[in-house]
């Protein structure tokens, strides 16, 4: 028997502290062509999601998948985010969480699936069983305040989108 990633856990247990401490857990994702969320609010092949109790409805954070149901201007989307794409969970207030080791390189853009797309897709595609990696060690989140983007985006303006600081 394989033995079960510590991951999920970590995920649940640091869910739990956000909420019984009042903050609003985030999760950011790689977005890949297993990862159903809007495609519009994906950038670089990430996206951060609010995993609140009042940004969600039905989330379930099983083992292998993280569901709910979320609104995004306005309209319900189903999402689904398999585990091994979660790169880090957080508290929104003050950065504190846990960030995960890469599993695997992020795929292409063009490969991120819309909620709309996902199930008409899911019955077209052979689903393919793959060794993962064992998972490293997970570091904990800078705080907010220093995860703020310094460097120019394409535009030469500076901010753009914040970078997660690894302190070990």
């Amino acid at each position: 028997m394989q033995e079960i990633s510590t991951k999920p856990y970590l995920l649940r247990a640091l869910y739990e502290w956000c909420t019984d401490n009042g903050f609003t857990p985030h999760i950011a994702v790689r977005v890949d062509n297993r990862t159903r969320v809007p495609r519009q609010f994906v950038r670089d092949g990430e996206i951060v999601l609010n995993i609140s109790f009042e940004a969600t409805s039905q989330l379930q954070m099983g083992n292998e998948m993280i569901e709910f149901h979320a609104r995004f201007s306005g309209k319900s989307h189903k999402i689904e985010v398999p585990v091994s794409n979660v790169l880090a969970i957080y508290a929104r207030e003050n950065g504190q969480g846990m960030a995960f080791p890469v599993e695997s390189p992020p795929g292409d853009a063009d490969d991120v699936l819309s909620s709309e797309d996902h199930e008409e897709t899911e019955a077209h595609e052979a689903h393919e069983v793959r060794d993962e990696p064992a998972e490293e060690p997970a570091a904990p989140l800078a705080p907010v305040a220093s995860r703020a983007a310094d460097k120019d985006d394409e535009g030469g303006n500076k901010g753009g989108k914040g970078h997660l600081k690894i302190v070990k």
